[in-house]
């Protein structure tokens, strides 16, 4: 369900939810005069479309609408919620605040701070109830965590709607406990980065040197297991009582500054910066944030397919997507039904910039899973332990297809009774057919694991679909084999 959502300032932050509420498909209004807000704003789009289209093989929403408006009054009268992302100045957030409650008195109002508790936020608000904090991590429209903080004054269930929200767009929302500046994560990256200021201002380490110790080490470990799961770990069989046995007495010793902070005058500033341009300098911005997407998308992969750490998040979100998409019955019932449209993803083609073979049989799998869905052989059909199996597939390669082209399959029901069903495939760039894919699949009880006869409701779903299909022609190439004449 496509949710009207604003936001308030265009950075950064701002960009990063915009990009992520349109991804999922929903419709964005962003206030913010500065000039760029816009190319921002539809940049931010484009990354988060190569990303989840690469991260996951699910059918992703038509992205959201979008306006951006130097009308703070216009962005947010009718929006359901609105994500703060301005400066982190107390007085300019104060300020924004009685600019949006004087337009729209029923959203939350969710902070993207930083450090600020809401119950700072709050004062001098005339409906401070609605206030939290909902802080995301770069990029927002990729990383899960979101931490969620309730102020002194906030309704419990603006929490609840938030977590609600956020869960629909893939996300993990962590509830804080307690209110405290800067609420979880920032306050351990605060520490490493104290310590790395600290290990470069002594001339210990650069920071590429700094970088590569995280990155080679612990940092993989976080990923996964986070910290205190890993520590279990390394007390071995007695666990972390054995852990804080052994170790524990370290923490008396003066290995770290966490406490002291290095003063960040000109020659310390300036010794970073020189480092960071040497490290990575040569490099653009724009150029380093598609390597750090293509990373996190290559490593989210990896915890999807092993149900770890946010990589679990994902695979639910995943579910989410493809139950909620399905193919929509066709509005002339006797015409092929539409089962799959998206862009090619860069990571589907080869060494020419083609589409690859494998990338058609996907295409034409997925639209076979999206006919399935039609008929009621969804997951909880499959759950309850029936499904179709593939038991061969034919493929007719007609033209190319290139990263970022929009594609879009017809399936047309060849035969639909008993045990069997016959799908025939037409992948389309506009009118251009590409490939067709002819599918024979048998349906099978998932406890034998032998075939049987469909349920009565996708029994009849599928019939219904098959006499509506009888009257097309025949396509061009079914039941044709390897090397038939065209």
């Amino acid at each position: 369900m496509t949710t009207e959502c604003a936001i308030v300032g265009g950075g950064v932050i701002g960009a990063g939810w915009s990009a992520r509420l349109r991804v999922m498909g929903h419709d964005v209004r962003i206030f913010d005069p500065a000039p760029g807000a816009q190319d921002r704003a539809e940049a931010a789009l484009a990354k988060a479309r190569t990303a989840w289209e690469a991260l996951t093989l699910a059918p992703l929403p038509a992205p959201g609408a979008l306006q951006v408006t130097d009308d703070l009054a216009g962005a947010v009268e009718r929006a359901a919620w609105i994500f703060e992302a301005v400066p982190e100045r107390l007085e300019v957030k104060r300020a924004v605040y009685a600019q949006i409650e004087a337009a729209n008195r029923d959203a939350i109002i969710a902070s993207a701070t930083s450090g600020f508790t809401p119950s700072l936020l709050q004062e001098g608000m005339a409906h401070p109830q609605r206030l939290i904090v909902a802080h995301p991590f770069v990029p927002v429209y990729l990383i899960p965590l979101v931490e969620l903080v309730a102020g002194a004054k906030t309704d419990p269930g603006a929490i609840a709607k938030a977590q609600s929200l956020l869960k629909g767009l893939g996300m993990y929302p962590l509830p804080v406990r307690k209110e405290i500046d800067a609420f979880i994560a920032d306050r351990f990256l605060e520490a490493v980065w104290r310590e790395a200021l600290w290990l470069v201002k002594d001339g210990i380490a650069t920071t590429a040197e700094i970088d590569e110790a995280i990155r080679m080490s612990f940092g993989l470990r976080w990923a996964q297991m986070g910290l205190f799961e890993g520590y279990r770990i390394a007390g071995g069989a007695g666990g972390m009582r054995h852990f804080l046995a052994q170790f524990g007495p370290a923490l008396a010793w003066p290995w770290t500054k966490l406490t002291d902070v290095p003063e960040l005058d000109d020659a310390l500033i300036g010794e970073i910066a020189a480092q960071s341009d040497a490290q990575s300098g040569a490099v653009s911005i724009d150029a380093l944030e598609d390597l750090r997407d293509g990373n996190l998308v290559a490593i989210l992969q990896g915890l999807k397919a092993r149900g770890a750490g946010a990589g679990a998040v994902i695979a639910a979100h995943e579910r989410r997507l493809v139950d909620a998409a399905g193919a929509a019955p066709a509005a002339d019932p006797t015409r092929p039904v539409e089962t799959l449209r998206r862009a090619v993803p860069a990571g589907w083609t080869d060494y020419n910039g083609h589409m690859n073979e494998a990338r058609y049989l996907q295409a034409f799998c997925d639209a076979t899973d999206a006919l399935m869905r039609l008929i009621g052989c969804d997951a909880a059909y499959i759950a309850a332990g029936s499904s179709y199996f593939t038991a061969e597939t034919h493929i007719q390669h007609l033209s190319e297809a290139v990263a970022g082209e929009e594609i879009h399959i017809t399936t047309q029901v060849l035969a639909g009774a008993g045990k069997k069903l016959r799908l025939f495939h037409r992948m389309w760039r506009g009118e251009t057919a590409l490939a067709t894919g002819e599918h024979m699949l048998i349906h099978v009880d998932l406890t034998t694991r032998r075939a049987s006869l469909p349920g009565p409701e996708v029994a009849a779903k599928l019939a219904a679909l098959a006499e509506a299909h009888a009257g097309l022609a025949a396509p061009d190439g079914a039941g044709r084999g390897v090397g038939a004449p065209r």
